[in-house]
């Protein structure tokens, strides 16, 4: 249909004239707003105007329903003929040291799921999993369909890139958030989120939505809020969705930093993850004693080799960024580590290279900090706390200075 027809029927002002007075749109007016930003056929501007009257105005939960179809719909969707399902997904809204979706991927295909995860590269203080993922010698994150589905089929399980064509509204409408200051909104967050993972197909979604100094979410009330909007729009667009709501105020496991998160899931798909990172991989997977078997029984690391061979990455090359300097810091007392602030130790990592304040910018695979002791443990004198990947000198004296800041002893 010619979106002009559609808007129309409509009219640009009409459609920014309800959301401005808090008026609730139907399902066909949010969809032709929602085709007219990807057709062109309502300006950046007129974009920019419905955004921030949702940032102030709020939306209802059929509004925030129809929104998420609307873009999810915009572009490519994905479908697996010929793959037996069920088909589930996991989204973490991420935090210093969450490499969650790299060993759960795996865990759930070795229990017999089907997990189609596009994913996405960081803006923060830290990389995205794509990021991660791409300091793997000739891992490629840009498969095609017809790549993707055979990977599913061989391996039960993928990790690729958002292509241009799947959800370009988002894209759009996300570009214009930033730029407008309207990111903070839990309806257009809510659809951002979702409308690029129910594109995938997916029979069942997982949520974890973390909360604290090292996450987007600070407080638990806020986290939970998001969860609840996540949940009930994901059940109201047709997906099975669960959430959790989980502390990210301390780092997630010991790696904090691409190629030394991939070594973490790498080491925890081999039965030597630390506590906190595997505990959290067993209870988002939904059934904690059959995760746990899969990655006793050594399954789980086959489906991972699986995956990255068919993404052209090799499970015995060593990572990118091997030849980063170290050096470590040593407790100048003993006692209880009573401060290890996620939000600190993420800037550190960020200073470092390991993340990107703009989309073109690049991050270091090898750069980051690895934990030797996690909050609350007993520290002696002398006993590292925590080694420093850097290369050439980058941000290295910033990163100490948010280090003495994030790490305290009791």
């Amino acid at each position: 249909m010619d979106i002009s027809i559609v808007l129309q029927a409509f009219s640009i002002d009409s459609l920014l004239d309800a959301r401005r007075d808090g008026r609730e749109q139907t399902e066909h007016e949010i969809r032709a707003f929602v085709d007219g930003v990807v057709s062109g056929a309502v300006s950046r501007p007129q974009a920019a105007a419905w955004l921030a009257f949702v940032f102030l105005n709020g939306m209802t939960h059929e509004e925030t329903v129809a929104l998420t179809r609307a873009m999810t719909e915009s572009g490519e969707t994905l479908s697996w003929p010929g793959i037996e399902g069920p088909f589930v997904d996991k989204h973490s809204t991420g935090g210093g040291g969450d490499k969650v979706s790299l060993v759960l991927a795996p865990i759930w295909a070795a229990m017999g799921l089907r997990v189609p995860m596009l994913s996405g590269r960081g803006l923060g203080i830290t990389g995205g999993t794509l990021d991660k993922l791409e300091a793997i010698p000739g891992f490629r994150t840009d498969l095609n369909p017809a790549e993707l589905h055979a990977v599913l089929g061989a391996a039960g399980c993928f990790i690729n890139g958002q292509t241009e064509s799947i959800a370009p509204a988002d894209r759009i409408l996300y570009a214009l958030r930033d730029e407008t200051q309207t990111v903070p909104s839990i309806p257009l967050i809510t659809a951002s989120i979702l409308s690029k993972k129910l594109v995938e197909g997916l029979d069942r979604l997982v949520l974890d939505v973390k909360f604290g100094t090292g996450a987007f979410m600070k407080t638990q009330e806020d986290a939970q809020a998001l969860a609840d909007s996540l949940v009930s729009v994901g059940c109201g667009a047709g997906v099975q969705t669960t959430a959790q709501v989980t502390g990210m105020s301390t780092p997630l496991g010991c790696a904090i930093g691409n190629a030394l998160e991939v070594q973490e899931a790498v080491d925890t798909l081999q039965g030597e993850g630390p506590e906190d990172f595997v505990n959290l991989c067993l209870e988002l997977s939904g059934d904690p004693k059959g995760a746990a078997q899969v990655l006793q029984d050594g399954s789980a690391w086959e489906h991972w080799c699986l995956m990255l061979r068919g993404q052209g990455g090799d499970p015995e090359a060593q990572l990118l960024g091997a030849d980063c300097k170290v050096e470590t810091i040593e407790a100048e007392t003993s006692g209880l580590l009573q401060t290890c602030d996620a939000g600190e130790l993420g800037l550190a990592a960020f200073r470092l290279g390991a993340g990107r304040t703009r989309s073109e910018d690049s991050v270091h695979p090898g750069v980051g900090l690895k934990l030797h002791a996690k909050l609350g443990d007993l520290v002696s004198k002398g006993q590292p706390l925590v080694s420093i990947f850097y290369d050439a000198g980058r941000g290295f004296e910033e990163a100490k200075t948010h280090l003495a800041r994030g790490l305290a002893l009791a």
